[in-house]
């Protein structure tokens, strides 16, 4: 199939498409006339290249996942080591947005919001901390 199939079955836009083969997470066969010809299986790496970056997995992790998602041999234990990274590496980043939701929730409470020129926002922003 051409890429133009190729991205409405697996809902990626052609040019993500060509990106993925540029950098090597995917190969697809060329035809005669020298086209890229998509196999259902590249298809369905698409989709799980799709998926996996949706999970937040960086281009390296989804590298790292394909190969062993075409490996028979593979041991699920090293499939769960990846992911349990990104779980901790996720955790950390909600740690530290629920910390700075927590700073400008502080700011925007002790800000008036009227015509005054002090602002408590500013003040925390420039590093003068309001108590």
């Amino acid at each position: 199939m051409n890429i133009g199939t190729a991205s409405e079955k697996s809902g990626l836009p052609a040019k993500t498409i060509r990106y993925y083969e540029d950098i090597g997470l995917l190969r697809p066969d060329r035809a005669g006339n020298g086209y890229r010809d998509y196999s259902m299986s590249d298809v369905h790496r698409l989709r799980f290249l799709q998926r996996s970056r949706s999970l937040g997995f960086s281009v390296e992790e989804c590298r790292q996942l394909l190969s062993l998602y075409g490996d028979k041999e593979r041991e699920s234990a090293d499939v769960k080591a990846i992911a349990e990274i990104k779980l901790v590496e996720i955790d950390r980043k909600l740690a530290e947005l629920t910390e700075l939701r927590n700073t400008l929730r502080h700011l925007v409470h002790n800000c008036h919001g009227d015509d005054r020129p002090d602002c408590p926002i500013i003040d925390g922003l420039s590093g003068r901390a309001t108590q």
